[in-house]
């Protein structure tokens, strides 16, 4: 299969030196902050589905079935932005533009269009809206700032991280809703030993 190549620089190439320049510029501490969010940041979203099963316990089936099915959809999310990765050979920016940027520049290959951090918080921020709005309104701001961290440290051009967030965020939109077609397989659950997997009481 024949890769498309993809001049992201005439995109938005300006503006990608734009920010890289404001953080080069940025405190150290703010750097240092945006860099350990853009490496580490994708826990909290682990940890905000966690917590969304955990509530899912005192609500009904179809509850519980959307929330376990969020870690699901979070990984074919990834897959198919991973696809669509496969399919452009976009340079990462730090390698086209040479420009200094707060981490190391990933190696030739590993492509830049979309973001799958992007992606993946996007995915994860919009099943957590979709099966408890409490915890969606943390992830999804959470998403946005993992998606414009991403081109702060230098790994993506702005247009790679928005494809990101909508590519992830549109793939969770749509799959999130068949997972209450699992509530009456949570249901029999409830009456198994594993009922308090899925169930508080």
């Amino acid at each position: 299969m024949t890769s498309l190549a993809l001049g992201g620089a005439a995109i938005d190439g300006t503006a990608y030196t734009w920010i890289t320049g404001l953080a080069h510029r940025a405190p150290h501490g703010l750097n240092t902050a945006v860099a350990a969010w853009s490496d580490y940041g994708l826990a909290l979203f682990a940890g905000l589905m966690l917590l969304a099963w955990w509530r899912a316990r005192s609500g009904g089936p179809d509850a519980m079935a959307t929330a376990l099915a969020a870690p699901l959809t979070v990984v074919l999310a990834y897959l198919a932005n991973d696809l669509v990765k496969s399919l452009f050979d976009e340079q990462r920016p730090c390698r086209t533009l040479h420009t200094r940027t707060i981490e190391s520049c990933p190696g030739p290959g590993d492509w830049s269009f979309p973001s799958n951090h992007a992606a993946i918080a996007a995915a994860a921020a919009v099943a957590l809206l979709l099966c408890d709005r409490r915890l969606g309104r943390i992830a999804v701001p959470a998403a946005v700032l993992m998606a414009a961290s991403r081109v702060w440290i230098g790994a993506h051009y702005p247009h790679d991280a928005a494809a990101g967030l909508l590519t992830g965020g549109l793939l969770a939109w749509a799959l999130t809703p068949l997972a209450h077609r699992a509530a009456p397989a949570v249901a029999r659950i409830r009456a198994t030993r594993l009922r308090p997997l899925v169930a508080a009481r």
